[in-house]
């Protein structure tokens, strides 16, 4: 299981003009965990809300909206002041720190803190081939500075692979204890979504936790991820209750509504019982994903997320 072009990548990494740009700045603030705590407005007691730029990926990709305006239009449009990017949406930009500004500064502008970045299309981190799974370790570096420049807390990976239940286990786990050391040098953590295959299976996921054995490492539970394959499904609850112990985000996915305002597939309520017995404050990214108008499937879910937020305080303050 050597991984041998990883240690010598993360070396030339570490050395090289990405940290040297996030010395330098262009201008900007390197100590992004300050500069993101300077936008917070006062911490809501149970959770904030924040907005996954994927919940607009129709209107990106059809060039509706530029990306790199995102922090200000979540903002602008539904108020909302945290968010959570997408790095496909940022092609071949991981390492252009002059690009990187201008996201940042309209962040900055917005008073909007950068949470984390959501990480695809850099190849699969529980990969039998030693080789390959070598290149998607050192293919997700550069995204870890990014996310130091932009004032993260994290980037969201996936734990994707070919292998059988315990090798894909071990396989990612080694995968996602060299991200968390290089994480650690940025203060950046390294979190895993339930996003298809194994890693939608709460119990593998939470093995998967326990032998990457590294305090930068943590998930991003999903309330609708939870498609195994084909027709199966693992249990959406069992498996957010599965991953909360160690969630660093959690993600309120979204699709239809009835009259009432609720969620048609999942029961929000019971859910946030869930993230919130087991000890998490931090925010509930609103990431839409329905047929309808993205915006109004925005602006419902944040609705649902504030009725029921305000449904359940009296039980938790």
């Amino acid at each position: 299981m050597s991984l041998q072009p990883t240690s010598s990548t993360r070396r030339r990494f570490l050395s090289s003009g990405l940290k040297a740009g996030l010395a330098s700045g262009l201008g900007l603030a390197v100590c992004a965990n300050a500069d993101a705590a300077s936008h917070a407005s006062v911490r809501d007691d149970l959770f904030d809300i924040s907005l996954a730029q994927w919940s607009l990926n129709r209107a990106v990709r059809g060039k509706q909206l530029d990306p790199f305006v995102f922090p200000k239009y979540a903002k602008d449009t539904f108020g909302i002041e945290a968010v959570e990017y997408v790095s496909t949406f940022y092609p071949g930009q991981a390492t252009n720190f002059e690009a990187l500004a201008r996201l940042k500064q309209n962040a900055d502008d917005a008073g909007v803190r950068s949470l984390l970045i959501m990480i695809d299309a850099e190849g699969s981190l529980a990969d039998s081939d030693d080789t390959q799974r070598a290149i998607a370790v050192e293919r997700h570096f550069k995204w870890i500075s990014a996310a130091k420049f932009l004032g993260c807390h994290a980037i969201r990976v996936n734990a994707h692979g070919d292998a059988p239940w315990e090798a894909r286990r071990d396989l990612a786990a080694d995968s996602l204890h060299r991200l968390g050391r290089v994480g650690d040098e940025f203060g950046i953590d390294v979190i895993v979504e339930n996003h298809g295959g194994l890693s939608s299976n709460g119990k593998w996921l939470a093995e998967v936790m326990v032998a990457a054995d590294h305090p930068r490492v943590g998930t991003l539970p999903d309330f609708g991820n939870f498609r195994i394959a084909g027709g199966e499904d693992y249990d959406r609850y069992q498996g957010v209750t599965e991953l909360m112990p160690f969630a660093r985000a959690v993600s309120a996915k979204s699709h239809d509504f009835d009259d009432a305002g609720n969620e048609t597939h999942t029961d929000y309520e019971r859910m946030l019982k869930i993230v919130l017995d087991a000890g998490y404050r931090g925010h509930v990214g609103i990431e839409f994903e329905g047929g309808a108008d993205e915006v109004e499937g925005i602006r419902l879910t944040q609705r649902l997320l504030e009725r029921v937020r305000e449904t359940l305080r009296p039980q938790y303050v």
